[in-house]
């Protein structure tokens, strides 16, 4: 091996060199490394010998460099360190907040259902004084009818008494002189024949009053019944508004976006790409996109109307199918026309069940997710027609789940003859509702 020494080159003795003697492969040219124990060692890892020097030392420059390395690194270290401790801290902190929220979350059910029940109770004590009202009065009309009875039913009892007597003297004549029987006419000239009185057939329980008041417990009943059903729809209501630019040229938007009037003259304003140009129809605003909405139409003021949903890629141009409401897959709704309610998708129809008459207001339904649509009567809570599952035959479908945003749909139709054309759709606003 050459060795460099004082700045020269020198070559050792052969039997110097235990890598040479060995057999073993001689290092790669250029680094030099000493054998200790049988381990190959690079110089620059070993002590210092005198008069050996490395072949390349490392430059002031370099050393520094490295040194300036070395520090950044651990700077980063400590920075990296101190990151993490915050993180920890702040997960620590969320998870005693959820450990808490948890435990509390018992608690506040607990409150609600408490609350729940007292409103229930109140209901209950409202109904159970009103019940006992009703019933208090019952019992007084009887206690008065059956005291005028007892009073006439005293009459007739003296009467009979009278008549009784009556017969007893004149049984007790017969047979007798003419003294006794003189006394029996007296007494039966005295008795005069008693007649009914008309009034005695007015007393009576008062029935017609017994049954307006049945009348009214069954209009209250339905009346109640219905507001238990609604109230689980309105905790999904939402915040409906017509989108100004999706409507028709012969609707104009009223109030605060939540009022549709149809007009005979058309606006002067510029065409809207959004805009419907032969069917008189609009859009709502906001689309749904998740969870359960609940929103109603006031449609009393139309002869004909169309509320439904719709997908966003509903036709806005033409008279086709594809820009109707219900007549093809992007839209479903329910419809009066001509005085028959029917409910339409992907251009089939069914009748609704709506009951005597048409729905003066109709409720709408999404369940997004699990791909429902119910639309009610709002006043009554009759169901007037479900989309779902269930009814993909129906509808011609394979299945039933919305797959774009859902939007609420509303549509002016044309009269039947002699009927003048829908005046006026609104949207109700249920928060305010009673």
């Amino acid at each position: 091996m050459d060795q460099v020494v004082c700045g020269q080159r020198a070559e050792a003795p052969p039997e110097s060199d235990p890598v040479a003697q060995s057999g073993a492969a001689a290092p790669p040219g250029g680094y030099y490394a000493l054998l200790q124990e049988g381990t190959l060692v690079p110089f620059h890892c070993q002590p210092s010998i005198e008069g050996v020097v490395q072949p390349f030392p490392r430059s002031p420059k370099l050393l520094r460099k490295i040194a300036e390395l070395r520090k950044v690194s651990e700077e980063q270290l400590l920075r990296r360190l101190a990151e993490l401790e915050t993180e920890r801290n702040i997960t620590e902190a969320h998870i005693q907040s959820l450990k808490k929220r948890r435990a509390n979350l018992s608690r506040s059910t607990e409150v609600m259902k408490q609350e729940v029940r007292e409103r229930f109770g109140a209901l209950r004590a409202v109904l159970q004084k009103d019940e006992q009202e009703v019933l208090d009065a019952l019992e007084l009309d009887c206690r008065e009818t059956s005291t005028r009875l007892d009073k006439v039913l005293k009459d007739w009892d003296q009467h009979l008494s009278q008549v009784q007597k009556s017969i007893a003297t004149t049984q007790k004549s017969m047979g007798h002189s003419g003294e006794t029987q003189g006394n029996a006419q007296t007494d039966f000239d005295n008795l005069s024949h008693k007649k009914t009185e008309a009034s005695e057939a007015e007393i009576r329980l008062n029935e017609d009053r017994f049954e307006k008041l049945l009348k009214n417990l069954n209009t209250i009943f339905k009346d109640l019944k219905a507001q238990l059903q609604r109230k689980n729809l309105l905790l999904d209501s939402s915040h409906v508004m017509i989108d100004r630019q999706t409507c028709h040229r012969h609707i104009t938007v009223t109030g605060e976006g939540q009022g549709m009037c149809f007009s005979g003259s058309a606006h002067s304003a510029p065409e809207h790409p959004l805009q419907f140009d032969k069917v008189c129809c609009a859009l709502g605003s906001a689309a749904v996109t998740t969870g359960r909405c609940y929103w109603e139409a006031d449609v009393r003021w139309c002869s004909a109307w169309a509320v439904g949903v719709a997908y966003g890629c509903l036709e806005r141009k033409g008279r086709n199918k594809g820009a109707k409401l219900g007549r093809n897959r992007n839209s479903w709704c329910v419809e009066l026309r001509d005085g028959c309610l029917l409910a339409w998708h992907n251009d089939r129809n069914v009748a609704c069940h709506a009951g005597p008459g048409v729905p003066d207001r109709v409720g709408v339904w999404v369940n997004y997710e699990k791909g429902k649509l119910a639309f009610y009567d709002a006043q009554t809570m009759n169901v007037l027609q479900e989309f779902s599952a269930a009814l993909t035959s129906v509808f011609d479908r394979a299945h039933h789940q919305f797959t774009e945003p859902l939007y609420p749909a509303f549509r002016f139709l044309r009269p039947a003859a002699g009927h003048l054309w829908p005046g006026h759709m609104a949207i109700r606003d249920v928060n305010t509702l009673p």
